[in-house]
């Protein structure tokens, strides 16, 4: 691999989550945030860089310094006169949530603005990781400099880690998701799909069906399902992985994202794609039992270590 740490593209947002009556709490996350988040709380040696773009109003400093207090860099990402982070709140039906979001003009559409910045970013990384979300922020001339810019760091050693991430509200076309999505599946080397998001994209019958397209461009493929098993498709052979069940989860957000982050750095740390995603099912097993994205570094690392 290229080097020692980890970079997640994308857009973090100001996260509104904990309503009681007309008070919220105010945070910060978003799917590659919450996935660096917990890929950095257990591969605490390596160094992490969020890579995106920031205004310069006191929200976005406040995101930064948050990182930072955290452990996490946001290199040579570009701050950004008069830009502003995007807004969601999350709203909770029991523990299953729903979003509104106020996002159409942040800061983190413009992360690939300056080329040389995000290459340079990308560079001497151990994994560089990025979703369809980060795609479809991105209008087509900044989103085939992305691809170009992670192309790039694969082809100096770098692990690429993708999940399609489809949220249909996001993209202008269903043909430009799957035609975006595609040209990231061919620069990726660990493909981390959820699998009622690709049945709606591509229209798969089934996980299996899913993993069998992806795995015709990606090398390894886990399928992930909600509380269903997730599904490893690595050198021609497909494994279930159960899940954990929850009896009584607080708060579902993120268990996807954190799931990713498990997973990542369990085979970074040399452990093999089943008891990677064994381990990522106790870490977003323990995420949904916290409220918000993010659960505590601790939570995640006993969670990890089971």
């Amino acid at each position: 691999m290229a080097g020692n740490g980890v970079a997640s593209i994308g857009e973090c947002m100001l996260e509104l989550s904990g309503q009681t009556g007309p008070n919220w709490r105010m945070g910060f996350a978003g799917d590659t945030f919450n996935t660096l988040w917990a890929l950095h709380a257990l591969s605490t040696e390596r160094p992490a860089t969020y890579v995106s773009a920031f205004g310069d109003d006191p929200f976005s400093q406040g995101q930064i310094d948050f990182f930072a207090e955290n452990g996490i860099d946001i290199g040579s990402s570009p701050v950004i006169a008069g830009a502003r982070p995007g807004l969601y709140a999350i709203t909770l039906t029991g523990a299953e949530r729903s979003f509104t979001y106020w996002r159409g003009d942040a800061a983190a559409r413009q992360l690939a603005s300056d080329p040389a910045a995000l290459s340079k970013n990308l560079a001497n990384q151990a994994v560089v990781y990025f979703s369809g979300i980060t795609l479809a922020i991105l209008d087509d001339a900044a989103r085939a400099t992305l691809l170009a810019a992670v192309a790039k760091a694969r082809a100096a050693g770098s692990l690429v880690a993708f999940d399609p991430n489809y949220r249909p509200r996001l993209w202008r076309r269903r043909e430009e998701a799957q035609a975006a999505i595609v040209e990231a599946l061919a620069v990726t080397d660990i493909a981390l799909p959820t699998f009622p998001d690709e049945q709606m994209l591509f229209e798969d019958a089934t996980p299996q069906a899913t993993a069998k397209r992806i795995g015709k461009l990606v090398g390894e493929v886990v399928v992930k399902n909600g509380e269903a098993p997730a599904l490893i498709a690595k050198g021609g052979t497909l494994r279930d992985v159960p899940a954990i069940h929850v009896a009584a989860p607080a708060d579902t957000t993120g268990a996807g994202d954190s799931f990713n982050g498990g997973y990542l750095a369990a085979r970074l740390a040399g452990h093999e794609p089943l008891e990677a995603a064994r381990r990522a099912h106790r870490v977003a097993a323990a995420v949904v039992q916290v409220r918000g994205a993010l659960a505590p570094f601790e939570t995640l690392r006993a969670a990890f270590e089971g």
